[in-house]
Protein backbone atom coordinates (compact mmCIF):
# COMPACT_ATOMS: atom_id res chain seq x y z
CA UNK A 1 0.00 0.00 0.00
CA UNK A 2 2.90 2.31 0.78
CA UNK A 3 4.33 1.83 -2.72
CA UNK A 4 0.99 2.69 -4.29
CA UNK A 5 0.83 5.88 -2.25
CA UNK A 6 4.31 6.88 -3.46
CA UNK A 7 3.24 6.12 -7.02
CA UNK A 8 0.24 8.43 -6.66
CA UNK A 9 2.43 11.15 -5.14
CA UNK A 10 4.88 10.83 -8.03
CA UNK A 11 2.13 11.00 -10.63
CA UNK A 12 0.64 14.06 -8.93
CA UNK A 13 4.00 15.84 -8.82
CA UNK A 14 4.56 14.92 -12.46
CA UNK A 15 1.26 16.50 -13.47
CA UNK A 16 2.01 19.68 -11.54
CA UNK A 17 5.49 19.99 -13.09
CA UNK A 18 4.14 19.28 -16.59
CA UNK A 19 1.44 21.92 -16.11
CA UNK A 20 4.01 24.52 -15.01
CA UNK A 21 6.33 23.66 -17.92
CA UNK A 22 3.40 23.87 -20.36
CA UNK A 23 2.79 27.48 -19.28
CA UNK A 24 6.04 28.57 -20.97
CA UNK A 25 6.41 28.96 -24.73
CA UNK A 26 9.32 26.49 -24.85
CA UNK A 27 7.27 24.06 -22.77
CA UNK A 28 4.32 24.26 -25.15
CA UNK A 29 6.71 23.74 -28.06
CA UNK A 30 8.22 20.71 -26.31
CA UNK A 31 4.84 19.12 -25.57
CA UNK A 32 3.61 19.85 -29.08
CA UNK A 33 6.66 18.11 -30.52
CA UNK A 34 6.23 15.20 -28.12
CA UNK A 35 2.56 14.89 -29.07
CA UNK A 36 3.40 14.84 -32.79
CA UNK A 37 6.06 12.15 -32.28
CA UNK A 38 3.62 10.02 -30.28
CA UNK A 39 0.98 10.39 -33.00
CA UNK A 40 3.53 9.46 -35.71
CA UNK A 41 4.56 6.39 -33.71
CA UNK A 42 0.94 5.35 -33.23
CA UNK A 43 0.25 5.79 -36.94
CA UNK A 44 3.30 3.67 -37.83
CA UNK A 45 2.21 0.88 -35.48
CA UNK A 46 -1.32 1.00 -36.86
CA UNK A 47 -0.09 0.92 -40.47
CA UNK A 48 2.21 -2.01 -39.70
CA UNK A 49 -0.65 -3.89 -38.06
CA UNK A 50 -2.92 -3.33 -41.07
CA UNK A 51 -0.18 -4.44 -43.48
CA UNK A 52 0.50 -7.61 -41.50
CA UNK A 53 -3.21 -8.34 -41.23
CA UNK A 54 -3.56 -7.99 -45.01
CA UNK A 55 -0.58 -10.34 -45.54
CA UNK A 56 -2.12 -12.96 -43.26
CA UNK A 57 -5.53 -12.67 -44.88
CA UNK A 58 -3.91 -12.99 -48.30
CA UNK A 59 -2.01 -16.10 -47.20
CA UNK A 60 -5.17 -17.67 -45.77
CA UNK A 61 -7.24 -16.87 -48.86
CA UNK A 62 -4.45 -18.11 -51.15
CA UNK A 63 -4.54 -21.64 -49.72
Amino acid sequence: MKSFLWLLVGVGIGFVVAHKVNETSKGREFFSSLDQKARDFGDAVSDGYRQREAEIRSAIDGD
